[in-house]
């Protein structure tokens, strides 16, 4: 399974005296970035990756502590990446373990429209809200399918 979560809430990008690869979670975003954590701790992950926006990694932190894993931060989730990034997502199908992966709402959408197709099949929502969470996997025969979860607490109740 991969999960592709988008970041939790971080405020507004327009009126920052810093950087926006700077940009930290607002305070509702922590929270919901300890919701991520709490829906996702009992999943079997051992590898998590983040986009190089603190943002994104602030979103994954506290899985990351609870789990014992060090967040990878990998180029090809960081915003206007497109191909690469769906390239990336792809090498994960055939993992043996559960993989996290922490980006944009630039590239999400993108990496799912590349990944429908080439016959992934959507349940649930097409979003990709602030901290929403994308559950891809594929079957024994190939089979690609997705189902959104628009907040961790739509995950946890579903799961």
């Amino acid at each position: 399974m991969i999960y592709l979560i988008r970041h939790a809430s971080a405020g507004h990008r327009f009126g920052l005296d810093a950087d926006d690869i700077d940009r930290p979670l607002d305070e509702g975003g922590a929270q919901e970035a300890q919701q991520i954590s709490d829906v996702l701790i009992t999943q079997p992950i051992r590898k998590i990756m983040s986009s190089r926006a603190v943002r994104c990694q602030q979103s994954i932190a506290p899985l990351a502590r609870q789990l014992e894993i060090e967040i990878e931060i990998e180029p090809n989730l960081f915003e206007g990446s497109h191909h690469s990034a769906t390239a990336l997502i792809k090498s994960f199908f055939n993992y043996p373990y559960d993989v996290v992966a922490c980006s944009h709402g630039d590239v999400i959408p993108e990496i799912l429209g590349d990944l429908i197709e080439e016959g992934l099949q959507i349940r649930g929502g097409r979003s990709c809200a602030k901290s929403s969470i994308w559950a891809l996997s594929t079957s024994k025969e190939g089979r690609m399918s997705g189902l959104y979860f628009s907040s961790p607490l739509e995950f946890k109740s579903l799961s």
